[in-house]
């Protein structure tokens, strides 16, 4: 008797879970406007962070950058020197 919307998603669906069967039998246009559709609708739950916040996270994002570049830099001379080690500088012994 509960008919899903053309706009309703399989997760907001009162079916519950899609049964992998392909029963839509809606045309290339109609699905392209349901995408368009779900795609508005999701754009509209985004939270836009405040000002506070997306400082906050830029921060967070420069600092951990930061430490990455840190430890490859750190793990490169560790393994430039212990290849030189290995393989020696390149420079023929006289």
């Amino acid at each position: 008797m509960s008919e899903a919307r053309l706009t309703d998603t399989a997760a907001s669906s009162p079916q519950g879970r899609p049964t992998g069967r392909k029963t839509d039998k809606r045309g290339f246009i109609a699905r392209i406007i349901l995408f368009v559709r779900q795609t508005i609708a999701e754009l509209k739950k985004v939270v836009t962070p405040t000002r506070r916040e997306l400082v906050n996270y830029t921060l967070v994002v420069i600092a951990f950058v930061a430490i990455m570049m840190l430890l490859v830099t750190l793990l490169d001379l560790v393994f430039g020197q212990a290849a030189f080690f290995v393989f020696g500088d390149g420079i023929p012994e006289q």
